[in-house]
Order: C-alpha cells, then structure tokens, then sequence
C-alpha cells in the first residue's frame, strides 16, 4: 500500500461506474478522502457504488450532480487535491442514436471539469479518454503518437476531450494526465461491454449472439487499470503526458466466446447478430497495445492474464446474474 494518498482529498466523477467504483475502492483502502461525483436521480441510485462495503461507502461522500453544469462541478471539486475524471456517455451504440447527448457530457463536461480544477489550483488531474480514439490500427501494437480517428460518435467526442485537455495544460499549465485503457474487463461491468455480455449468455443459452467476430482487442483488467490511474496521480513529472494502459496481447472477439464457452463448461454456438454490428466504416477492427511509455514513466505494467481475469468476471457474472438480461442487445 502507498503512503501517498493517505489524508488527501479526491473527487472521482464517473464514480458509480466500472472503473470508477473500482478506483473508489481502492482509495478509500490506501487512506483518501474520497469524493464520489454521480448523475443525478430520483432515485438516489448512486450505481455500482451501492455493491461496496458498507464500511466502505460510510466513509465515502456522494454527490449527485450533471457534468454539464459548471456549478455543481466546481462545488464538487472544493477543497479537494487530486481529480480522477471518468464521467462520461461510454456505449458507443448510443453514440449513433444520440450524437448530441454524448458530445455534450463528453466535451462540454470535460470543459467543465478543466474549468474548475484550473480555477480551484488542484495538484493533478487525471483525463480519462480511451483506446477507441486511435480507430481501427493502422500500426501495430499502437503507441501513443498513433493517428487519431474519430470513426464513432463516441470516439470523436473523447478525441475532442482529449485535445481540450491537451490545451489546459499548454495554455494554463494545468497539471492533467490523460490515460487511454484499452478495454478494461471485470467484476461489476456491464453487458454494454463485450466480454460480460459473452459470459451472460454462455451461463444461461447455448447460442451466443454477437457482432463482429473477427475485431481483435487488448483487454486489462481492472484492477490493473486502477493501479494505471493511481500511479497517473502519484508519479512526480508527468504533467501533460498521455499513457496507454493495455496488455499488448490481443485477441479475437470469436476466440474469447471460445475460451469463455470452454471456462463455462458447455459447447455453445457462436452467430453473428447483424444487429450488433457496427456501420462498416465505424468498426475498429484491431486495438492492441504499447505500453512502454506507460512502463518506463509511470513504472506500471498490468499483472492480471486474461485467462485468469475471466475467471474473477465469470464468478461475479453467475453471482449476480440478475444485473444482467442476457440475450438483449444493451446498447
């Protein structure tokens, strides 16, 4: 455990999502004071922050807000050092039907968030953007001066987040650090994701139903992506640096079904469900990993294989199947 971040102040936004919940975890274990920015519900609905410990989310402060609006998010951020920014509209098949909706939580949220943390003086800033900005490779495994294409929606919007945090830290010295994971995997994802929609219908269907079957990716786990951002916030120097946080192993989408299938311990057939699939010129077809700036700047290298991640994600996925319909398209 790291000394660094016990008694600082954090704000985590996207905190009752995937990651973002990981992360909290994680913080609260090493010392911080954590707190933990969500979209606003009536409800009261703080996400997969309501599977934490109860001991756990005691000491976590929970503020329900929208990334969208500049007052709330400097509200969020008073008082506090280091800023983990995760918040954003992720699934990229919404991102086709609601355009305007994702570049507005996605650019205009991050705005707000460069806005407040320059006008509040916060330590560091860690940007969370994604591997999905590179597009399909054009060179392999891919680095982090890979062209950047905006082939969704969803990828044009984090480019352009990207960039807005590229130019905080050029034109006002702002101390962010943007991270790229490359298909982070686990316990607690969604079936908006690939792999926990396989697992879900492998548990309970001898017929999977998926898109492209041929799209190669690089998936890390989560714990692993967790620790990328932990160093992003802790490592001394590396203001304005962007890190790719992935395995350099990829693998076919089929080939996964396959291993998930063979873990689950039944034969299962694997379609192509047209619905799933990306317009043609939108499908990222390779992802796969450099992470050497990552290794030699910030001293992280992932640690979980994908064969024994699957293992965690499959557990979690049977305990809880009821989180999940499998066999519906979740877009």
């Amino acid at each position: 455990m790291s000394e660094f971040w016990r008694g600082k102040k954090v704000l985590i936004t996207g905190a009752g999502g995937f990651i973002g919940s990981h992360l909290v975890e994680s913080l609260h274990e090493q010392g911080a004071q954590v707190r933990a920015f969500v979209r606003y519900n009536s409800r009261n609905d703080p996400g997969l922050l309501s599977v934490l410990p109860a001991q756990v989310l005691a000491d976590v402060e929970i503020i329900g807000g929208d990334l969208r609006d500049l007052n709330a998010i400097q509200t969020a951020m008073h008082g506090v050092s280091h800023v983990f920014h995760l918040g954003a509209l992720i699934a990229i098949p919404y991102s086709y039907l609601h355009p305007a909706e994702v570049v507005e939580a996605n650019i205009i949220g991050t705005l707000n968030i460069l806005l407040a943390a320059r006008d509040a003086g916060v330590e560091r800033l860690v940007h969370t953007s994604t591997s999905e900005v590179y597009g399909t490779a054009l060179r392999v495994p891919i680095d982090e001066s890979h062209p950047l294409q905006g082939q969704s929606p969803y990828s044009a919007s984090k480019i352009g987040a990207d960039k807005l945090a590229e130019s905080f830290y050029l034109s006002y010295q702002l101390p962010v650090v943007t991270l790229r994971p490359f298909n982070t995997f686990g316990p607690r994802q969604s079936a908006r994701a690939v792999l926990p929609t396989i697992i879900s219908q492998a548990l309970v269907d001898k017929t999977i139903r998926l898109g492209n079957l041929d799209a190669k990716r690089d998936f890390t786990y989560v714990t692993d992506t967790v620790r990328g951002f932990l160093a992003a916030g802790s490592v001394v120097g590396v203001e304005g640096g962007v890190f790719n946080l992935g395995t350099g192993r990829e693998i076919r989408i089929g080939d996964a079904a396959d291993l998930i299938a063979l873990k689950v311990g039944h034969q299962v057939d694997i379609v192509v469900d047209p619905t799933r699939l990306r317009p043609q010129k939108s499908e990222v077809l390779r992802l796969v990993s450099d992470n050497t700036h990552a290794r030699d700047i910030l001293g992280w290298s992932p640690q979980i294989e994908l064969e024994a991640g699957l293992d965690h994600s499959i557990a979690w996925v049977r305990d809880n199947l009821r989180r999940y319909k499998p066999g519906t398209y979740e877009i």
